[in-house]
């Protein structure tokens, strides 16, 4: 299995990335190109020793800028790592792209380059969100923030086409994401969203309140581009705010210090379950190839497990199951 991997794409780039990328050539049986800057990324890797056959890099003269405009990014840089990375799956023998870079640019490369597949319009950004209990599927969380009803009804199809594949739930829930359970809550658009899904979805279980999002209402989880991004940065904010105050309060009497200390264990796995570098990224679900969009701020951790999770999309033939899914 070959996976290209954007060396430039996030924060801390190409540091980061190539890191994530030796730890996981060490550990997993895979292949990576990594496509950047060859000078920046060939003095990141010789800090590392790692299998020499199984890291490959190809030269790519431009880098797309986190505020780089995505239409400028397709016009004017066709030879950055973002569309010389997804290009490379137009060809036999790259399975995979991964990029923590620019998430319009990466977006609208995909698009332009892969094309759609036969019965989606408009291609969408899932995520794996912790539970109570296990996980649930996200999607869109800010590939498109202005969707039609009928882009949600294909976004339920194909998250239920990764639960299945990838995370073994065998007749995944749909839930759509409104101000309230009833069935005619919300605006004109979220009224028509539930139409479709509940005509055309399997299983579709109705609406799920914001604030049931992690309580396992759904195994799926549909919502527009921009409702899905306000739940993952709230969400995000929400758990480092609470992490500060509650270290900030600990240290304020010894006994909770100790009480801290005891359940340090508990304290951890609380943390891995939340960890977004746990999963790594988000697939970009709706275009012919298979592409993960990581964290701007991935750690190399991050990266490893997008790999990761992008590997079992592979190993699962996560794009042909989609495409049953969505024209059935």
């Amino acid at each position: 299995m070959r996976i290209v991997v954007d060396a430039m794409g996030g924060d801390h780039a190409p540091a980061n990335v190539v890191a994530g990328v030796v730890a996981a050539v060490k550990e997993f049986p895979v292949t990576i190109t990594l496509v950047g800057m060859g000078d920046r990324v060939k003095t990141e890797l010789s800090k590392y020793s790692y299998p020499d056959n199984k890291i490959e890099i190809l030269h790519a003269s431009e880098v797309v800028d986190m505020d780089d405009n995505p239409m400028d990014v397709i016009r004017k840089k066709k030879d950055s790592s973002i569309a010389v990375g997804i290009n490379l799956l137009k060809q036999p023998g790259y399975d995979a792209f991964v990029s923590a870079g620019n998430t319009g640019a990466v977006v609208a490369a995909a698009t332009l380059y892969l094309r759609m597949i036969e019965g989606v319009d408009r291609p969408g950004i899932g995520l794996v969100i912790p539970q109570v209990n296990g996980y649930a599927f996200l999607i869109d969380v800010g590939a498109n923030a202005e969707p039609k009803p009928e882009h949600l009804c294909q976004y339920g199809h194909m998250a239920r086409a990764y639960m299945r594949g990838v995370m073994g739930v065998q007749n995944p829930t749909v839930g759509l994401v409104n101000i309230g359970q009833e069935e005619g809550k919300g605006s004109g658009f979220d009224k028509q969203a539930y139409q479709l899904l509940q005509e055309k979805v399997p299983n579709f279980v109705g609406n799920v309140e914001p604030n049931q999002v992690f309580t396992n209402k759904a195994d799926c989880i549909v919502c527009s581009g921009f409702v899905g991004n306000v739940i993952i940065k709230m969400s995000e904010g929400l758990m480092e705010s609470a992490a500060t105050v509650l270290k900030r309060e600990i240290k304020k009497n010894p006994f909770a210090v100790l009480g801290a200390f005891l359940m340090m264990g508990a304290l951890k796995g609380v943390k891995k379950h939340a960890d977004y570098s746990e999963y790594g990224g988000a697939p970009l679900l709706g275009v012919n190839g298979i592409v993960m969009k990581s964290h701007g701020r991935s750690s190399p951790k991050a990266i490893k497990n997008a790999i990761r999770a992008t590997m079992r999309e592979v190993e699962h033939n996560i794009l042909e199951e989609m495409k049953t899914a969505v024209v059935s």
